[in-house]
């Protein structure tokens, strides 16, 4: 796959040394920053396909960087953190994070995932080209233009802020949406403590979209943040 950038974020100079030759051998071009603040800049100015960002940097941390990226960019993130245990795993893919790669790594392990990334995301990328008004999830099909939305070939009645709320999920598939994001977007107003309007429409949607409502295939819950659609 020819004509991909790649920028890694690490304030560990021999780690980035390291990569940039693996990265190179595949083709790859490597743009580096070595704190999430320079990762932004380098954002704003340049085209990038995947980024590389460490967890523990000063100034400001790849967690806090990862969040800041994901308010207006969906390229694949993979955290690389000394950090193994599972909740830390948790909160870097929670925030918006595609894959979580432990130091250590063998930099064979990490082209390895970074071609998976590209791989999905290019796929996911073309499948919304073909269509830039409909969006599938395996077999839910949401339409933009005409706000008709189906499952298994079944056409599901939704009220125009219930469609709101699913097509948001669905343009952010993959990310956690807190209530207040979700809210503020879809109702136009401050969020003003309105949880429970949020949690009530997620409750009506399932009950229309999934065949288990209490075991929910598309919109998941992640406790203590928000919602998503994977």
């Amino acid at each position: 796959m020819s004509g991909v950038t790649i920028l890694m974020v690490d304030d560990e100079v021999e780690i980035i040394k390291l990569m940039e030759i693996y990265v190179k051998n595949e083709g790859y071009t490597l743009l580096t920053a070595n704190s999430g603040i320079e990762a932004l800049e380098i954002l704003k100015t340049h085209k990038v396909d995947l980024i590389i960002l460490d967890v523990m940097m000063p100034k400001m941390d790849g967690i806090q960087a990862c969040m800041k990226i994901r308010e207006e960019n969906n390229t694949p993130i993979i955290m690389l953190s000394a950090k193994s245990q599972e909740i830390d795993k948790i909160a870097g893919l929670s925030i918006g994070a595609d894959d979580y790669v432990t130091k250590p790594f063998s930099p064979l392990e990490l082209i390895a995932r970074i071609k998976s990334q590209l791989r999905r995301y290019k796929q996911l990328n073309s499948s919304t080209a073909r269509n830039e008004n409909e969006i599938q999830i395996d077999e839910l099909i949401i339409n933009a233009a005409s706000h008709r939305v189906t499952v298994a070939g079944e056409e599901v009645k939704l009220t125009p802020r219930e469609f709101d709320l699913l097509h948001m999920l669905a343009i952010n598939r993959g990310l956690v949406l807190s209530m207040d994001k979700i809210y503020t977007e879809v109702w136009n107003e401050p969020f003003m403590e309105s949880k429970n309007t949020v949690m009530v429409h997620i409750r009506k949607l399932r009950e229309k979209i999934e065949k288990d409502p209490q075991h929910p295939q598309y919109i998941k819950t992640v406790w203590g943040i928000g919602y998503k659609i994977e």
